[in-house]
């Protein structure tokens, strides 16, 4: 606690010198870059992050894609159901366990890859406008840490 600058009491954190704080508000401004870009393209941010985990591994269940993605089963069900409703999906039962429903992206899906990875690296290049990629290698090697620390916490500690 003694190497964070303390105000009013030692109790209160300045925002701006809090870690947490610092990668809340980096992490809100990235998603409303990629908020406004997707919007052309009829996507929500949920919708993005379930086609680019499929896009790295198709044919997923939807708990594995939740577990990707980090969100919640019923949440994961909402925007797949968005997904298939815009043709840019499709589910099949698998075949060695028919509990199972398998994602797949459909050739329109497929086919919005290219453009819409390019248009989140657009993203992260103004995001890292000005740092070298010595600089940026440093923050992912951070802020990796950062999160193992806080998932070794968790699995530690109860909430």
């Amino acid at each position: 606690m003694a190497r964070w600058k303390a105000f009013r009491d030692d109790i209160w954190l300045e925002p701006d010198e809090s870690p947490g704080f610092v990668v809340r508000k980096t992490n809100i401004a990235v998603g409303n870059a990629l908020r406004r870009r997707l919007s052309k393209y009829g996507l929500t941010l949920g919708q993005y992050y379930i086609m680019r985990a499929l896009w790295i591994n198709e044919g997923q269940s939807q708990r594995a894609l939740s577990e990707a993605v980090g969100t919640t089963e019923p949440t994961t069900a909402s925007v797949l159901r968005m997904l298939e409703k815009n043709g840019l999906i499709r589910r099949t039962r698998n075949q060695q366990d028919r509990r199972t429903i398998n994602i797949f992206l459909t050739e329109n899906g497929l086919e919005m890859k290219r453009e819409l990875l390019l248009m989140a690296m657009g993203v992260n290049e103004i995001a890292t406008r000005g740092l070298s990629q010595h600089d940026i290698e440093e923050i992912k090697r951070l802020m990796r840490a950062m999160s193992a620390n806080l998932l070794k916490d968790s699995e530690n500690k109860p909430d």
